[in-house]
Formats: structure tokens, sequence, C-alpha cells
């Protein structure tokens, strides 16, 4: 199938960046959640926020835990002065339930960008090649390939297969469709009730459109444990 044969027509309209922070970050074992953990002087959720309100987007939807909401809403928006987040929304229980308050707190948009808040490493190319993805294929996510092998485990532990590692990506976000897309398949994952594990496996498990992988950055890391932080503290000194 050649290129031009993938071409989607996105629906035209507002840029919606949609940012998760309702994650309580077990691994992280900190009695405050990843997002709003200090990095460099800012919590880690200032700085995908700033991304985004640096850029093309027009409008961000913040979703967060019920506990959370007004520390959102006066010690992030408020504080950093984000005039383009038009909400703070409550998540669900999972990701996916998170997922799917967002999109419908953003109803008219023509293009959605989806973000992990425990990103901060977001860039202003990142956005505008995601846009650019999600305008032209329908559904794109920013991606790195493998460094390492990779094996496949069987239910005992052991090895079961070798995937060919030239083939084999590493899923960040964002992770950008059209908007018409992404919410017909996320209304199709809540009615079967799949667990979905990203936003991309739900629009190729409930369309016929195929997900475009773009050029991420192997800094664009998601802090998950304390050495996270450290790392992306070296990634923020040395711009």
């Amino acid at each position: 199938m050649d290129e031009h044969s993938t071409m989607y027509k996105a629906g035209e309209g507002r840029v919606c960046a949609l940012v998760l922070a309702a994650g309580r970050g077990t691994r992280m074992k900190s009695r405050v959640p990843k997002q709003f953990m200090d990095l460099c002087g800012k919590p880690v959720i200032y700085y995908s926020l700033k991304a985004f309100e640096d850029s093309e987007v027009d409008d961000i939807i913040l979703v967060t835990g019920r506990d959370s909401l007004a520390y959102c809403r006066e010690q992030i928006v408020d504080r950093f002065g984000f005039g383009k987040v038009r909400a703070v929304v409550e998540g669900g229980e999972q990701r996916y339930d998170s997922v799917m308050q967002g999109i419908r707190a953003c109803r008219g948009c023509g293009c959605l960008l989806i973000h992990d808040g425990a990103r901060p490493m977001l860039t202003r190319q990142m956005i505008d090649e995601s846009i650019e993805g999600a305008r032209r294929y329908g559904a794109c996510v920013m991606a790195v390939p493998s460094k390492d092998t990779v094996k496949i485990a069987d239910g005992d532990g052991f090895a079961q297969s070798t995937p060919d590692r030239s083939r084999v990506w590493l899923i960040q976000t964002p992770q950008s469709f059209d908007y018409d897309l992404i919410r017909s398949a996320y209304e199709a994952r809540e009615e079967a009730g799949w667990a979905a594990t990203d936003d991309a496996s739900v629009v190729e498990r409930y369309t016929d459109v195929r997900v475009k992988l773009i050029m991420g950055d192997y800094r664009n890391i998601k802090i998950t444990t304390p050495e996270d932080i450290r790392l992306a503290e070296s990634f923020i000194d040395g711009r």
C-alpha cells in the first residue's frame, strides 16, 4: 500500500489537547502523585501544559482525580496562568475511563491530542508533528524504535518468541486523532467493556483506520520511578 492510499481527510475545527493527570503513581512510592511531584521547582504536570499553552493547540482539557480537582484549578491552572485550559474534569477508575471523560468534555473539536501528564519533556515540534499527523492520517502516535531486543514470554516466564527488533517501536504520547474517529472508537470500547492499554489500540480494534507511527524522542520519558525524576532533571538542566 503506498503512502497516498493511507491519507485520511480529518475533520476541520479546533485542536484540543487532553492531558491526563489522574494516575496514582504507586511505583513512585510517594504520597504525592507523580504528576504533581517537584521537578526543577515546578510540578511535573506544568511542563506538558506549558508546551501546549505555547503551541498551536486551541483548547486544553485537564483530567485529574476527584481529590485533585481544586488543586489543579488553583495551584496549577490559576497559579501559572494557563489560559488555554478550558476545563478541569474528573477522571475515572482506569486510564480509558479518564480518556472517555476528557473526550466528552471537548466535543466539537476537529483534532484531539491525548498526552500523559507524567511526560514532562513534550516539545513544540512533537505537538506540531502530532497535529499534522492526525490531520493527514486520522490517527498517529509518537514512538521510538526499540534499542533492545524484545522477548515475548509465556505464562511461566520463559521466552516464547523474539520479534524482529527493526519492527519494534516503543509507544509514547501524544497519541493524536481525528476527533470523531477517536470518539466513536472509545464509545465502541465502552459498550464492549474492553480494557484498553492505550488510545491507538482502541482505534486499531474498533475502526479500519491504520495508526501512523511518528518518530518521537528518547527523552520523552514517562515519570514512573524516582530514577525518572533525576533523569528528567538532567534533561531540563540540559535545555
